[in-house]
């Protein structure tokens, strides 16, 4: 039994090898079908992956005051948009003071700018460093690790220190062969002492985490005096199971803060970390079945063309499958021939759509700059539905083969 099962499989290679167009053709047309699906599963993974990673920085357990929501409602347009007052700095400052939830650290930074020009000796960078203004707690809040020296203390703070934290980016600028830790950088004539260096965080859309620099908040308010500056607030809570209270309490105290009546709507936004992955899971969700539907029209295609291919194969070695019907081959075992043929043909089509969907998906992803990684499941899905295609495809013209009448088929020209 083995050794009929060898001969047929090799019977079918050397008829795969008969008609090598047909074949590459046709194992083109379900690479098609199996790049789709890979490529776009693996480019909505990378998707899913760089917008997961950017939410995640936020660290764990926080939420964050802004000046609106993340998402933004549709308005009609009869409908007035509401323009929310800016988070100024006696908000920020009254904030501290007043909330005193326990289990809780507050941080409060402030964009300073995003074009600096940041220098060291005769070295200098282009001007697109981002510099920051923050309190003690703004890089343990944002989910931000040391990789060498201290983070800003409460000191620096209090004492407006001319020190600064940078980013691994900005550090390989200026100092790529060096330690930068007590090295003087100066931005904007003021010159800052060089106390600690994140850890790398990479690219988000095209926007560099890792060409910033952080300076204490009084520093920076006596350097970037722009009216009506716009401030952050985030609070991280150390244990779980008080974070709604937390952030509840919160709430009321910025109402306070803000002087709003109880029935009046928050003028301002408020987002957890565990909000903005719950709602990216929900974006990139609608995107997978999007991804699916578009994927299964192309490989329902492929099913088609394979089956076509292989009908018209049957019809072409009718002659073939008479004489060796003739010659004792039984019904099963012709069946068996076609079938590998199309198993072989749909493997082939399967494993070149998986390389190049990995590829597209790599291309997209160095493209837009998104976490790429390596799509295992959309492998594994891509490998079944191809034997499936196969199997489909080639069931009825291996059972239209065996059924051929041997004394017609040999009369076939």
């Amino acid at each position: 039994m083995f050794s009929l099962a060898k001969e047929n499989i090799k019977i079918a290679f050397d008829s795969i090898k008969s008609q090598l167009l047909r074949t590459i053709l046709t194992v083109l047309i379900i690479a098609i079908g199996i790049m789709a699906l890979v490529g776009i599963l693996s480019g909505v993974s990378a998707l899913e992956n760089t917008i997961s990673g950017s939410f995640s920085s936020m660290g764990a357990n926080t939420f964050n005051f802004q000046r609106y929501e993340f998402t933004a409602q549709r308005q009609s347009r009869r409908e007035r948009q509401k323009i929310n007052p800016v988070i100024n700095y006696r908000n920020v400052k009254d904030f501290e003071d007043n909330y005193d939830f326990p289990f809780t650290k507050v941080a409060v930074s402030f964009m300073g700018t995003f074009t600096a020009e940041v220098k060291y000796e005769n070295k200098k960078t282009d001007p697109e460093v981002r510099v920051l203004g923050a309190n003690e707690n703004f890089i343990e809040n944002s989910g931000l690790e040391i990789d060498n020296g201290r983070s800003l203390n409460v000191f620096d703070i209090e004492n407006s220190s001319a020190v600064c934290v940078v980013g691994s980016d900005l550090q390989k600028a200026l100092f790529p062969d060096d330690n930068p830790i007590n090295k003087t950088i100066s931005v904007r004539g003021s010159k800052f002492k060089i106390i600690g260096v994140l850890k790398e965080k990479g690219s988000t859309f095209g926007n560099n985490q890792d060409l910033r620099m952080i300076i204490p908040i009084q520093k920076a308010r006596s350097i970037f005096t722009n009216p009506n500056i716009n401030y952050t607030l985030s609070v991280k809570v150390d244990k779980q199971d008080m974070l709604e209270g937390a952030q509840d309490d919160a709430i009321l105290t910025f109402r306070n803060i803000r002087g709003l009546n109880p029935v009046e709507k928050n003028d301002f936004g408020i987002e957890r970390s565990d909000d903005l992955l719950n709602r990216a899971a929900e974006n990139t969700s609608t995107l997978y079945i999007a991804a699916w539907i578009i994927s299964i029209i192309t490989i329902f295609g492929s099913t088609i063309a394979l089956m076509n291919i292989m009908l018209v194969s049957v019809t072409e070695r009718t002659r073939e499958i008479g004489v060796r019907k003739a010659l004792g081959a039984k019904a099963k075992t012709i069946a068996f021939q076609f079938f590998m043929e199309t198993i072989i043909i749909g493997q082939l089509g399967g494993i070149i759509g998986i390389a190049l969907g990995i590829l597209i998906g790599w291309g997209v992803a160095k493209g837009f700059e998104l976490d790429f990684s390596t799509p295992w499941v959309a492998m594994i899905w891509a490998t079944t539905i191809a034997f499936i295609v196969a199997v489909i495809s080639g069931l009825y013209p291996a059972t239209k083969a065996a059924k051929l009448d041997p004394i017609e088929s040999l009369r076939y020209e």
